[in-house]
Order: C-alpha cells, then sequence, then structure tokens
C-alpha cells in the first residue's frame, strides 16, 4: 500500500504544485475570482489521481477487490500527499514570489466590501475581522500552514469519497460479474 500511497500522492502533488507554479505569476492578469476557478480547477485535475491510486491498488494488490473502507483509506492517505505537497508548494510561492500577496489580496476584498452596498457599520466589522485574520496569516506560520492545508481539503475529500464509491468491488461482486458473463447463474447446481 506504501508504494501505491506514496507514488499516486507525488505524482498528484506534483501535478497541483506544477500548475500552482505556472498560473500563480499571471494571478494579478486574471483578477482573484478567475484565479479561485482556475486554482480549483487545477485541484480537481491533480486529485483524479485519487481515482487511478485506488484503482491501481485495487488490481494490483486486492487482486480485483477492494472494500469501500480500504477504498476510502488509500484515497485519503493519496489526498493527504497531494495536500502536504500543496502546502509545500504555496509557502514557497507565499515567501519567496510573491510575498506582498496578503496586502494585496486584503485590498481586493476591501474593495469588494465597499461595492458590496452592505451597511458601514456591517463592512466596518467584516473588514476588522479580515485585518486580524491576515495579521495572523502573515505573522504565524502554523496558521498560515492550517489555512493554507485547508483549502484543498474538501475538493480532495469529495473526489476520494466518490472514487471510493466507484472502484469499490466485493469478491461476490466480482464472482456475480463473472458468472454473469459465462452465462451461468450464480445459485444454479449443475447436474452430474
Amino acid at each position: 500500500m506504501k508504494k501505491t500511497v506514496l507514488t499516486f500522492g507525488l505524482i498528484s502533488g506534483v501535478i497541483m504544485a506544477a500548475l500552482m507554479f505556472a498560473t500563480i505569476p499571471f494571478m494579478h492578469k486574471i483578477g482573484f475570482n478567475r484565479g479561485l476557478v482556475v486554482g480549483y480547477t487545477t485541484m480537481v485535475l491533480a486529485f483524479l489521481l485519487v481515482f487511478f491510486g485506488i484503482r491501481s491498488y485495487r488490481e494490483n494488490v486486492g487482486d480485483g477487490r477492494i472494500s469501500f473502507g480500504r477504498a476510502l483509506g488509500v484515497g485519503l492517505l493519496i489526498m493527504l500527499i497531494t495536500c502536504a505537497c500543496y502546502v509545500i508548494s504555496w509557502e514557497i510561492i507565499y515567501f519567496n514570489i510573491i510575498p506582498d500577496f496578503a496586502e494585496t489580496y486584503q485590498a481586493q476584498m476591501i474593495q469588494e466590501e465597499r461595492n458590496s452596498g452592505k451597511p458601514p457599520e456591517q463592512i466596518a466589522q467584516e473588514l476588522a475581522s479580515m485585518k486580524r485574520m491576515m495579521t495572523l496569516y502573515q505573522n504565524n506560520i502554523l496558521f498560515n500552514v492550517a489555512i493554507t492545508f485547508l483549502e484543498p481539503l474538501p475538493v480532495g475529500i469529495i473526489m476520494t469519497f466518490i472514487s471510493a464509491l466507484i472502484l469499490r468491488r466485493r469478491g461476490r461482486d466480482l464472482q456475480d460479474g463473472q458468472d454473469q458473463v459465462k452465462g451461468n447463474p450464480v445459485n444454479q447446481v449443475n447436474p452430474v
């Protein structure tokens, strides 16, 4: 299991990191909202390897069978490795390539709040909350890592759950399918 999880987790993580490094330089041109769409699309593409990792485990280790629990476990481990690669990549980008990201993002959010048409008191509360969070994000590396880890996590969990549902196959399911292909009913006893 280790080999499958590490192989597919690292490939997925490298894909996610490469796509992040390829798109971040253009973030100011495409804007934050479109950047979110591009970012989550790249996450979905990278997390497709969870599906292929579970399938590889099922075929190579499980001899064509895998329970939902085992598939979920394999998928979650692949997903966690991918998320770790995402965090490492973002920390490199954040501290070395775009160290002004927090200020730029905060300015964008302030502008969106002011254009939202909300009452001034509500805007002031939301801006104060956002400034506290950005201060934590900039000054506390553990908070920064935790928030960054939470970004791909929902996508990864959904992709893992769907993959485990699709790929689960019990021994009985496999036998039933083989008997149907041969044209033999499962419960029929052949007379001697």
